[in-house]
């Protein structure tokens, strides 16, 4: 139980300032635009989905992956831990933008064509983008091991962490009209700065541990 919560809390914390889902909602409340809520309801129940799908696919292939390109965990523990302790860097000290209001200037959009968006853009890259498939084939590599009960365990704990994360996508989306009303842009950025820097620490701590692997790995 404590491997599941571990790389859920790994996974959980990783993802969120990526996939971001108060920020994305007002990407995603510029590009519906204007529209009734049971356009944001549907449009939210089937992004959220599009991504819980595309991210397990992601972290299911990876090793795959891996193994048909000769790369050793380590190195990808390594690798992906650099990006994303340079993720929460770049987050760390991204300056203030103010969100506000154009929100009113979006002009009407056939709603039908909408549902042809799900996957693209909405689902990649405005709420899972190109940074989620480095940290999902990284928690994949992370999650790997000799032990096949551990292993498997690992690999539950990312998968919940999908799944409440792709909760949050749906809340945030379906009511992103009045989450943008309630939240200042203030605030937002206040919460994206702790989490930018949990993500730094995650980052430094992932490559620590693939360079201990490959130390360990030329002593013997």
């Amino acid at each position: 139980m404590m491997i599941v919560l571990k790389y859920f809390a790994l996974g959980f914390s990783a993802l969120l300032p990526l996939i971001n889902p108060l920020g994305s909602a007002l990407v995603f409340l510029g590009l519906v635009g204007v529209a009734p809520v049971e356009v944001y309801r549907s449009l939210a129940r089937k992004i959220a989905i599009s991504t819980t799908l595309f991210l397990l696919v992601v972290e299911l292939v990876g090793a795959a992956l891996l193994n048909f390109f000769g790369i050793s965990l380590p190195v990808v523990q390594v690798s992906g831990g650099f990006v994303l302790a340079a993720m929460g860097w770049g987050l760390l000290n991204e300056k203030d933008s103010t969100a506000s209001g154009d929100k009113g200037t979006v002009a009407p959009v056939d709603f039908h064509s909408l549902e042809e968006d799900v996957f693209y853009p909405f689902t990649f890259p405005v709420t899972a983008g190109p940074g989620c498939i480095v940290v999902m084939l990284t928690l994949s590599a992370h999650a790997s091991g000799k032990n096949v009960l551990n292993n498997i365990l690992a690999h539950v704990g990312i998968l919940l962490a999908v799944v409440a994360l792709s909760f949050t996508v749906l809340i945030s989306y379906r009511y992103a009209p009045r989450i943008t009303q309630k939240i200042s842009p203030q605030t937002v950025h206040g919460i994206l700065r702790v989490i930018a820097f949990i993500l730094l620490c995650i980052g430094v701590q992932i490559a620590w541990n693939g360079v201990q692997s490959l130390i360990e790995s030329v002593a013997k």
